[in-house]
């Protein structure tokens, strides 16, 4: 079964970043990509991708057959999506622990949800 795990940050996730030494950053990103590594290896791994910030972002409706942007940020929100996992594994359970091995599950909010399939 396909879940995509939603990555979620805020300000303060940002600056706990930021103040990370480079040795520290080196350590977070090493974490990534031993557990991308992992995943891609037991074949669960579809993708993963970090996004750009929201003031980088779009959006785009369709009115009167006319497509409209607006600039981000699009909401009032104190979590702003950052990245995502989209892992195909047996079942919730497994989502979840996958989700609770992403480096910034401590400190960031990861969202799992099944895919729908028709």
């Amino acid at each position: 079964m396909k879940y995509l795990l939603l990555i979620y940050h805020n300000p303060g996730t940002r600056q706990i970043w930021e103040a990370l030494s480079d040795d520290q950053r080196a350590e977070g990103l090493a974490a990534y990509r031993a557990l991308n590594e992992e995943l891609a290896a037991s074949g669960e791994l579809i993708v993963t991708e970090a996004l750009a910030e929201p003031r980088l972002a779009q959006r785009v409706t369709v009115r009167d057959g006319q497509a409209v942007t607006s600039d981000g940020p699009f909401a009032e929100a104190k979590e702003e999506l950052a990245g995502f996992y989209l892992v195909d594994c047996e079942g919730m359970d497994r989502a979840v622990a996958i989700a609770a091995r992403i480096p910034e599950a401590p400190v960031a909010k990861i969202e799992v949800r099944p895919i729908m399939t028709y």
